[in-house]
């Protein structure tokens, strides 16, 4: 691997020279590194680029690294990734990804996940993405991801674009069998001329499911945002979409979230808040000594850890 690599490893996955657990490390397009452990496989997938990981039934405790990074202009990287999790494990995904680029050529990420949970499985989910590099090359990543939830499985998908990123379009879609919680935290900024577009589409589909969707956002520059949210309801369920989001300088942000009762006994709500940092928040803080720019910062960071 490179030293720009190691750098984003370190930034997106903590990545300080190996990783504890199974991992594969993609590096523009191709397998840097791999290792399996006694109760989590990984294989390279037929017929497309990406990787099939298998975790064992009753997993515990073990974490899987698949972080992704392009580092030379140019490269158009597109990978498949399928997480077949067995009933009643527990782990944790790491994978995050990172696009580097200072050649004035453009470059691109798009990992198509598809989780695939068992009964009373259980993951958390964390994904950083983040660009760098100086010159006139775009920065792009397109995350899709697809969820199949079993009866009595938990996904917690933790997700933030720490900055750099030139365009983003993320798209998540799932599915919820009978007593399936799915919960989304995603955090973005976007600054300069940044685009960035959300769209999730979740189908509560067994009894007693539920899904809470949490976006917080910050729009800086001249950079425009979009977010839109669909919660449908087809059975007795629980349904949250909640989108806040902070504007600055000649920022923009457009939020449309929708709601689908299927069944008379879905429960749905839906917030969307947006508007700039309050002049009095600014003010307590310069009261403590930090400048207008350093207040208005740590209003940003701790708005975004949520």
């Amino acid at each position: 691997m490179d030293k720009t690599t190691e750098e984003l490893l370190g930034i997106v996955s903590d990545w300080s020279g190996k990783f504890n657990g199974a991992y594969n490390i993609r590096e523009n397009g191709a397998c840097a590194g791999r290792s399996s452990s006694e109760n989590i496989k990984i294989e390279s997938m037929e017929g497309k680029p990406g990787l099939e990981i298998y975790i064992k039934p009753g997993t515990k405790g073990e974490t899987v690294y698949i972080p992704a990074c392009v580092t030379k202009g140019g490269i158009d990287d597109l990978t498949y990734n399928n997480f077949h999790v067995g009933e009643g494990a527990d782990v944790i995904i790491v994978a995050g990804c990172g696009v580097h680029t200072s050649d004035g050529h453009d470059v691109r990420h798009n990992g198509i996940h598809r989780f695939i949970l068992e009964k009373g499985s259980k993951v958390l989910y964390k994904e950083k993405h983040i660009g760098t590099g100086a010159g006139q090359g775009a920065k792009r990543i397109d995350p899709v991801t697809e969820i199949e939830q079993g009866e009595d499985s938990y996904l917690e998908m933790d997700t933030i674009q720490i900055g750099g990123v030139d365009s983003t379009f993320r798209k998540t879609s799932g599915k919820l069998g009978k007593g399936a919680k799915l919960i989304i935290k995603e955090r973005i900024m976007t600054d300069g001329e940044q685009t960035a577009k959300t769209d999730f589409a979740v189908e509560l589909n067994g009894e007693d499911s539920g899904v809470d969707l949490v976006s917080r956002s910050v729009a800086k520059g001249n950079s425009y945002q979009e977010y839109h949210s669909k919660i449908s309801g087809n059975a007795r369920c629980t349904g949250h979409s909640e989108c806040d989001a902070i504007l600055a300088d000649n920022g923009r942000v457009n939020a449309a979230p929708e709601l689908y009762a299927g069944d008379l006994d879905a429960a749905l709500i839906h917030e969307a808040a947006i508007g700039k940092i309050a002049g009095e928040q600014i003010i307590k803080l310069q009261t403590l000594g930090l400048t207008e720019e350093e207040a208005e910062k740590k209003i940003i960071e701790g708005f975004l850890r949520g």
